[in-house]
């Protein structure tokens, strides 16, 4: 019998190619499915592609004869990786795949919040062109700036910013300080502490529930006033109830974020009504090339399970490789 993969959308060309030159798979393709369309589909899947679909315990129950979940991304808070691990299912994400296009755009968030790049351009567009003689932008270099979280994405920012001329504080209790200061950047230990110095604070850690509210009304209260916020990691991990009150309060000088606490969002949230907040609809890893190497490396990663070989550099729950 063929294997059979579910997929939960349209795969970029890139990753349907992968998949194409395979013979033998029998593959369904779904676009954003509600959870019984899903579950229904997972009944019959040996292999499951996901987006943002929530792989838990009722969705594993639905699938008897599953082998491996693939994400099309690094992240992986919607699936319960206990439970996955229970069963001898591997949890595969793209590491390498997207850190280059989500630094670059943690670094355009960055600099349109900074440049105040969206109410200029509004205001050039409605017909105005000086509008004062404080446009209200600043410079990032010579600003300190604190990068939290030092993977792929957050290293690769850390050394943008360096580019900037920017001084890095870089926190993150997964690396020694002994290992961030080799990188010629400064390491912070103390949340409250860095954020006091922090012109800028650009978010790259995973969601635990350590990092959930990590930005919490304690933490703009401690932060630099004028800063600048940047979330390209899980909108969770920054109350929106607090950043609301810092934007109202005047204490930012603007937030940019890939990422909110609730998603999808409507035109309703509150956060919608500051001019210096600047905000996109989780694509920060959307690029051209960075959705052809998710794609590519999502559907090799169920090949590669499928044939016996789990690969840790790619599992989340590694400790199954060698079964």
């Amino acid at each position: 019998m063929p294997h059979r993969i579910l997929l939960c959308r349209k795969l970029h060309p890139a990753g349907q190619a992968v998949l194409d030159a395979r013979p033998g798979l029998d593959i369904v393709t779904l676009h954003d499915p509600p959870v019984e369309q899903f579950h229904q589909h997972l009944s019959s899947a040996d292999a499951v592609l996901c987006w943002l679909e929530r792989v838990d315990q009722a969705a594993l129950d639905a699938a008897p004869h599953l082998k491996v979940v693939s994400r099309y991304g690094v992240g992986f808070d919607t699936v319960d990786i206990p439970a996955c691990t229970a069963r001898d299912i591997p949890v595969m994400v793209t590491n390498g795949a997207n850190d280059l296009s989500v630094a670059e755009h943690a670094m355009m968030l960055m600099l349109a919040v900074a440049r105040r790049a969206l109410q200029h351009d509004s205001h050039v567009k409605g017909g105005g062109w000086w509008a004062s003689l404080d446009p209200g932008m600043v410079d990032l270099a010579g600003r300190t700036v604190l990068v939290v979280g030092y993977g792929r994405i957050g290293s690769r920012v850390a050394n943008y910013c360096r580019a900037f001329q920017m001084k890095v504080m870089v926190m993150d209790p997964g690396f020694h300080p002994m290992r961030i200061a080799a990188d010629g950047f400064t390491p912070a230990r103390d949340l409250h502490a860095a954020l006091a110095e922090a012109d800028v604070v650009t978010l790259h850690c995973p969601l635990t529930p350590a990092t959930k509210h990590l930005m919490d009304e304690a933490a703009f209260a401690a932060l630099k006033p004028g800063a600048i916020l940047v979330n390209t990691a899980r909108g969770p991990i920054v109350s929106q109830l607090a950043l609301v009150a810092a934007l109202r309060s005047g204490r930012l000088h603007g937030a940019g974020l890939d990422v909110l606490e609730v998603e999808p969002s409507d035109a309703t949230n509150p956060l919608y009504a500051f001019p210096n907040l600047v905000v996109s609809p989780h694509n920060a890893a959307s690029t051209e090339e960075g959705l052809a190497r998710m794609a590519r490396r999502a559907a090799q990663n169920i090949l590669d399970v499928l044939d016996g070989a789990r690969d840790p550099a790619f599992m989340v729950n590694a400790e199954l490789a060698n079964r």
